[in-house]
């Protein structure tokens, strides 16, 4: 089932899948990541002023991991937003994709975060480095296959 976005879209052309609808209704998009930078001026240039989160899941072991971006278009007026999902994907091997900090600043924190916990590289964010794990940490810990540093300290333990 196509959404109204996803309508908008393909009549003005632009590749993207649609995803349905989640539980509560907000249509999901999958969009490629060579795709997602301009998709994301255009979202903007749409109305979608606000990103109201991002995160990122490790799709299985050994699988694609998957960056995801919730945003809102508000309108003066307006009491009902409209909100919109877009799930971009990403190859394990060299997961990168683009930031879209400079079309909303508020990705900053996000995309370092998920950076840090998954190892997927946001191409032009202006600090991309770890927000949570040190500086020396190896791997990526919310990574489906992530072998912790210290599991075979534990398991000597034992």
């Amino acid at each position: 089932m196509q959404g109204r976005l996803s309508a908008w879209l393909v009549k003005h052309a632009i590749i993207h899948r649609s995803l349905g609808f989640d539980y509560q209704g907000i249509e999901t998009l999958q969009i490629k990541p060579e795709d997602w930078h301009s998709i994301a001026v255009i979202l903007y240039v749409y109305g979608y002023n606000y990103l109201r989160s991002q995160c990122a899941y490790d799709v299985a072991p050994g699988g694609l991991l998957a960056s995801v971006y919730h945003l809102t278009r508000i309108e003066y007026g307006v009491n009902q937003p409209e909100e919109v999902c877009i799930k971009v994907f990403a190859s394990r091997r060299n997961p990168r994709i683009p930031s879209v900090f400079w079309v909303w600043k508020s990705v900053d924190f996000q995309e370092r975060e998920s950076y840090d916990m998954l190892g997927i590289s946001y191409d032009n964010h202006p600090r991309l480095k770890r927000i949570l794990m040190p500086e020396s940490w190896i791997g990526w810990p919310l990574r489906k296959d992530y072998i912790s540093p210290n599991f075979y300290e534990i398991q000597d333990a034992h």
